[in-house]
């Protein structure tokens, strides 16, 4: 569980505090205040601050420029190479090279220049490479500082090894590892590269075989996906199932996510004489864990099929979570099993507190105007969330607004008042849910609890500032429709 001084930090970053998310990013890399290390969300937070920074609009500008300076130096300690495929990986890659580029020889350079280097030649990491060369040529936008925009990948290949080359006749803390993978990429990985080669343009089954021996992961996952025969050919015999097995296991221990679902897939087969269907479930979450967008379907699958039998607090919550995660990765049929666990509501204007949302709205707007006080305008921010998502009377009025909000879904469980009503999953469609729940967070972060009362005073509450919004602003609108008529 978060401590205390964790969740405080991660409250001031979501209201936007630049030093608050800088000490949420530094916990996601150290494991301060027994945070799990999460290099992804590390950069992710980083990327906030940077931005944060640079929309400031202060006198003294060299101080921004300090500011962000310090925030590149944070960066550089983010292992790369485990946020590629998160959201803030293109701001990683880009802020790396601005830090490679640089003309100072501080630890900062030095750590983007190894990282950059080891990503881009290492044999452990060709998977990768491959998949980064793919996302280099769907981007736009530049990868790297501007005035290197028109290298291609083997020439990007080419300035990182210089910069193991440079890595290596200093004295750094990056010196001996730049040595080692020197000679790591010497004739044996270029053998390596040449067997690959010579299956890609011949089908050379020894070459195929070499390579996978000589520890190349994306041959030993082919060579077993070949024995394993898993595209609707012929059934394959235990034998070959289990050479299939030998193979896609050392691929999976290299971190293949590919290997781990089709092992997933041989646990499974009548035919193996190892078949294990907890083993194969092991390995399907495994693959799920590292991004495997039908392993992440599967596995939301099987929770929702076993939801009756769930300790959880919200039935059907983790499941919605695989799914709605292999439907990020345009899965056709997570579409359809979402849909029947997360309800959708992306029209408010269709809502019954629509009017009412409206008229809180402006009063939120103009709340010194009218001098609101505490309790009235956190009401108006629950008619406001009413609205987006469609809630009834009694779900506006106990909802815990501050745990509303999951990564993927809103989660509304007033059992707490009213245990026979059932809690509500509900998809996050449009952004204007998003801002809703972040401007209500915001709100609601600073008030005491005991502010809103009990039920009876929240109902008394309800009637009061529904009479007293549909009394002000409905006369206005009316006013203001009849001056234009004028």
């Amino acid at each position: 569980m978060a401590s205390h001084e964790f969740l405080k930090i991660l409250s001031s970053a979501r209201l936007g505090d630049v030093s608050a998310q800088q000490k949420l990013a530094h916990a996601y890399i150290t494991g301060a205040f027994k945070t799990p290390i999460q290099p992804a969300n590390a950069l992710i937070w980083l990327e906030k601050s940077y931005f944060s920074l640079k929309n400031q609009v202060v006198e003294n500008e060299s101080s921004i420029q300090h500011e962000i300076s310090e925030l590149f130096s944070q960066i550089a300690h983010i292992p790369l190479i485990e946020t590629f495929g998160s959201p803030a990986f293109g701001f990683g890659w880009q802020s790396f090279w601005s830090l490679a580029k640089r003309n100072v020889c501080d630890e900062a350079t030095l750590a983007a220049k190894w990282q950059l280097a080891n990503l881009l030649t290492n044999p452990m990491h060709q998977e990768i490479q491959v998949q980064l060369a793919h996302w280099l040529k769907k981007r736009i936008d530049a990868p790297i500082p501007q005035e290197d925009n028109n290298l291609d990948f083997a020439n990007l290949q080419k300035l990182a090894r210089g910069y193991l080359q440079d890595l290596s006749e200093i004295d750094s803390p990056f010196t001996t590892f730049a040595k080692e993978l020197l000679i790591k990429l010497q004739p044996k990985n270029e053998a390596l590269s040449s067997l690959w080669n010579t299956w890609l343009e011949n089908e050379n089954e020894d070459a195929l075989l070499q390579a996978a021996e000589l520890g190349l992961t994306i041959a030993r996952l082919t060579l077993g996906l070949r024995l394993a025969k898993l595209d609707g050919g012929d059934t394959k015999s235990n034998a070959s199932l289990k050479r299939a097995v030998h193979w896609l296991e050392l691929a999976a221990k290299d971190g293949d996510r590919d290997a781990w679902y089709v092992l997933g897939e041989i646990y499974r087969r009548p035919q193996f004489s190892g078949y294990n269907a907890k083993e194969s479930d092991r390995c399907f979450d495994r693959a799920a864990d590292l991004g495997h967008g039908q392993a992440q379907l599967r596995k939301g699958a099987n929770l929702w099929r076993k939801r009756e039998k769930s300790d959880e607090k919200v039935r059907g919550l983790q499941a919605s979570y695989w799914i709605w995660q292999a439907y990020q990765q345009g899965i056709p049929e997570a579409k359809i099993l979402l849909s029947k666990i997360l309800e959708c509501c992306p029209h408010s204007k269709s809502n019954e507190w629509f009017e009412l949302a409206q008229y809180a709205e402006r009063a939120i707007n103009h709340h010194a105007e009218h001098k609101l006080d505490e309790d009235w305008l956190l009401l108006c921010h629950r008619i406001i969330i009413a609205n987006q998502f469609n809630f009834s009377k009694a779900e506006l009025l106990l909802c815990e607004v501050g745990q509303l909000q999951r990564e993927h879904c809103v989660v509304v469980d007033i059992r707490w008042e009213l245990p026979k009503i059932l809690p509500r999953l509900i998809q996050i469609d449009t952004i204007q849910q998003r801002r809703t729940l972040l401007a209500a967070g915001k709100a609601f972060a600073g008030a005491e609890p005991e502010v809103e009362g009990n039920l009876r005073q929240r109902r008394y509450r309800f009637d009061r500032v529904t009479s007293w919004l549909t009394d002000t602003f409905s006369k206005s609108s009316k006013n203001q429709t009849d001056a234009e008529l004028a």
